[in-house]
């Protein structure tokens, strides 16, 4: 008997049934072929986009591959207008839904293999790029829903200008705390400071710990925790110690007045082969700058080709100790703060001095 079901007969059936297979199956093989290939590929190169291709198409879902199948043998088959048109909708649907999740997957990916590639030689990718992926992915989805409410004939257009409305407000409420996020991605995007450098905001200073959504928290020298709002920070003078290359070094000495002329002016090169005899430092120059309150002054400048703290204090150290052996070798003598006072007429004051006591005797 020839039976018939919903306008098609059996062998028909039987036809769309094999195609709805085959092509599944076609799809399977396609995608296990390509990210097979991919992965191979990658294995021998150093870029990670085939690496990202490959997770992409790795996320294929078996059930879209299903819509797909059941889509192209339904083109075999004779249906009513309305199941033909509920059936496009459902193919275009399950398309964006992958979509989304390709981009989702695309996303994540991208955000691993940033964190890993930048692991050994950034700490930046120990910071929040998690709030990037979730932004991203939100954005994603959102759009896709969107999407698929057009696809199903809902009037979208007011729904998007609701949820306009409805964003302005929520930013209005919220504005404080949208700022610390987006001053977050500014950090993670842009890099002033990344985990682990050592930072001076304003009088604070202390080594980055953590780059949150809304804060970043230091450790401070004194081993207490600082917490700033990252809005608050972006608005700071920044000072990154850890990405110094060299120390510009300013120092001053005084010595005393009653030295000779000779002695004043060997000082600037005594100043200099103290400074030279260093290893790591580049001498600039050395002056006798002004005429102190109780000293000669001198001003030294150098550049200590090394970023440590450490490094500088050990240079300026030894500088201190060859300056203080050579002043003793010379019989320079430091300065230190002092005050003379100058009579202007001793032998009167000597006088008045003299004629106090007999004054009183009288009185």
């Amino acid at each position: 008997m020839n039976y018939v079901l919903w306008n098609n007969d059996l062998l028909t059936w039987s036809i769309a049934a094999a195609i709805a297979i085959v092509t599944c199956l076609a799809l399977y093989a396609a995608r296990r072929l390509l990210v097979r290939r991919l992965n191979a590929f990658a294995a021998h190169t150093s870029t990670w986009l085939d690496d990202l291709a490959a997770r992409v198409i790795g996320a294929t879902h078996p059930l879209f591959m299903l819509v797909l199948g059941i889509y192209v043998a339904s083109q075999w088959l004779t249906l009513a207008p309305k199941t033909a048109t509920l059936l496009s909708h459902l193919v275009v649907t399950a398309l964006l839904l992958q979509m989304a999740r390709w981009g989702d997957v695309g996303v994540h990916s991208w955000l691993h293999f940033y964190r890993t590639r930048r692991t050994g030689q950034d700490a930046a990718a120990t910071t929040s790029t998690a709030a990037l992926g979730f932004v991203a992915r939100t954005f994603i989805w959102a759009v896709i829903t969107l999407m698929i409410l057009d696809n199903f004939g809902v009037n979208i257009t007011t729904l998007v200008a609701s949820l306009g409305i409805g964003g302005v407000a929520v930013a209005l409420a919220m504005q404080n705390i949208l700022g610390d996020l987006f001053s977050s991605l500014s950090i993670v995007l842009d890099k002033p400071f990344v985990v682990g450098d050592f930072i001076s905001v304003d009088d604070l200073s202390g080594t980055v710990e953590y780059v949150g959504l809304k804060t970043t928290r230091i450790r401070g020298l004194g081993g207490e925790q600082i917490v700033f709002s990252n809005s608050d920070m972006l608005g700071s003078r920044i000072r990154n110690y850890k990405r110094m290359q060299t120390r510009r070094i300013v120092f001053g000495i005084g010595v005393v007045y009653e030295i000779s002329k000779q002695q004043l002016l060997a000082i600037p090169g005594i100043l200099r082969e103290a400074v030279e005899a260093q290893p790591q430092v580049k001498f600039d120059r050395a002056h006798f700058k002004a005429y102190g309150a109780s000293s000669l002054d001198f001003e030294v400048v150098y550049i200590v080709q090394s970023p440590d703290y450490a490094v500088y204090m050990d240079v300026q150290q030894a500088i201190n100790v060859a300056i203080f052996e050579r002043f003793e070798q010379e019989s320079i003598g430091f300065a230190y703060p002092t005050q003379t006072v100058h009579l202007a007429n001793p032998e009167v004051r000597l006088v008045r001095a003299k004629a106090a006591p007999d004054a009183a005797a009288s009185g």
